[in-house]
């Protein structure tokens, strides 16, 4: 059980107020990973700018929904392969059968996107010391040296909310509850 507070715009410290206020304003309510995130807002804002600099880089909307459910699901956390399979689906119109590969952990049917997922876990679970045939049958799918760095930026932003989400016990919003989840799959 968590002793976390998931703040509200009025209880939320004076650094976080205006960040649950753009949420607020943008999503229509505010999710509670950004709740409990607000007890520090340096934490908040970090979420956010990973976010935006994540939008940023030469991967595309379904790479990196491809990136940040690999995590999650590596990380087991179930707050955000929820999340992230409701951009998925209804945001980023990631094809059916790609996102329930995603959320099973299984082969993706496509094979550059594959080879992504593959390569993010891979930077999971040997926390970034890969070889370079890891490396090389990466860029052999057609990523850039860029995209290298950009999952291990994908990883950031997911390894500060997967272990945020486990930390405040963060449950789940009703607008994510159909894609609920729990780890060893979907």
């Amino acid at each position: 059980m968590s002793t976390f507070t998931l703040h509200t715009v009025d209880s939320a410290p004076d650094g976080a107020k205006p960040l649950l206020e753009q949420a607020a304003k943008s999503l229509g309510f505010v999710p509670n990973l950004y709740a409990g995130l607000a007890e520090s807002p340096a934490a908040l804002k970090a979420y956010f700018d990973l976010g935006a600099a994540l939008a940023k880089t030469q991967l595309t909307p379904v790479e990196q929904q491809v990136v940040l459910l690999t995590v999650s699901a590596e990380n087991a956390c179930t707050y955000c392969v929820a999340a992230h399979s409701t951009i998925a689906r209804n945001m980023v119109k990631v094809d059916a059968d790609i996102l329930e590969a995603l959320r099973r952990q299984r082969p993706l049917p496509d094979p550059k996107l594959d080879a992504l997922a593959r390569f993010t876990r891979q930077i999971v679970q040997q926390r970034g010391w890969l070889d370079d045939a890891s490396v090389q049958a990466f860029l052999d799918a057609g990523y850039s040296r860029a995209n290298v760095l950009d999952v291990v930026l994908g990883v950031s932003m997911k390894t500060l909310s997967n272990y945020a989400n486990h930390l405040l016990c963060t449950p789940l919003d009703n607008a994510f509850a159909a894609e609920r989840w729990e780890s060893g799959g979907a």
